[in-house]
């Protein structure tokens, strides 16, 4: 059973690394909240959402340990963590 814990916080992304499959994509490396830093592996999956004339990029992001949602509200300019699950291994 894994642990779900809602966050919806503001982040600062520290790091990138970019992916080339048809076309150059950007993904979050590495980011910071509340003066902590998560740094992910190299492997996560990207979706675009449509919020009527609004783009949000929704990243599923792993370090690991737990996985990190987050999202970039392209409007704005802002990321944000939207949760983080951890992996029933993580309390092993």
């Amino acid at each position: 059973m894994s642990n779900r814990v809602t966050i919806n916080k503001e982040v600062a992304v520290t790091a990138v690394y970019f992916q080339n499959t048809r076309q150059l994509q950007s993904f979050p490396k590495r980011i910071e909240l509340e003066g902590r830093e998560y740094t992910f592996m190299e492997s996560g999956l990207r979706y675009l959402v449509q919020k009527g004339h609004q783009l949000i990029h929704v990243f599923d992001m792993t370090d690991g340990v737990a996985n990190y949602r987050l999202k970039f509200d392209t409007q704005q300019k802002l990321w944000t963590l939207v949760d983080i699950t951890e992996s029933p291994r993580a309390f092993a």
